[in-house]
C-alpha cells in the first residue's frame, strides 16, 4: 500500500510555487518580498469606488495616481520588529512592497479622485464624467 499526502485545504499558491520551483530550481519564489493586494471595484450612481484592505500599512507608505483611466496603487508594508527566534509554526502575513493597477470601468474626472484610509481599508472615490482627460494626477490620502 502506498502513502498519499493529505492536504487539508487546497492552496493554489502552493501549487503554483511548486511548479515554479520545478522550472527554476535555483530560485526561491517564497523569498520574494512583494505582494499584490486584493481590490473591490464597484460602481455607484456618480462614482466608481475602489476598496483595498491594507491592514498594518501606514498611509504614508502608500501612493496613488490615476492616468488615462488607469488607477495605480503602490506602497510598502514594513515590519517594525522581527522575532529573533525564527521557529514559526505558520507565517502568512505578507510584508514587502506592493503594486496594483486597475483599469477603471468608466471615464472618471481624474482631478477630483479622492482617497480615504480608515480602519485598514483604503477607499478611493473616482467621480464619473463624460469627458476624457489624459494627464497624470497624484492623489493625497486622508487619514
Amino acid at each position: 500500500m502506498s502513502l498519499i499526502k493529505w492536504r487539508p485545504m487546497l492552496d493554489p499558491f502552493e501549487e503554483m510555487e511548486e511548479t515554479m520551483k520545478r522550472f527554476f530550481p535555483t530560485s526561491n519564489i517564497s523569498d520574494v518580498k512583494s505582494f499584490v493586494p486584493a481590490v473591490d471595484v464597484y460602481e455607484e450612481k456618480e462614482n466608481v469606488i475602489v476598496e483595498v484592505p491594507l491592514a498594518g500599512v501606514n498611509s504614508k507608505d502608500v501612493s496613488i495616481s490615476v492616468e488615462d483611466g488607469v488607477l495605480t496603487i503602490k506602497g510598502e508594508s514594513k515590519k517594525e520588529h522581527e522575532v529573533e527566534d525564527k521557529n514559526y509554526y505558520r507565517k502568512e502575513v505578507r510584508m514587502g512592497s506592493f503594486f496594483r493597477q486597475i483599469a477603471l470601468p468608466s471615464t472618471v474626472n481624474e482631478e477630483k479622485v479622492s482617497a480615504d484610509f480608515t480602519g485598514g481599508v483604503l477607499k478611493i472615490t473616482c467621480p464619473k464624467t463624460d469627458g476624457k482627460k489624459v494627464k497624470k494626477i497624484d492623489i493625497k490620502i486622508n487619514n
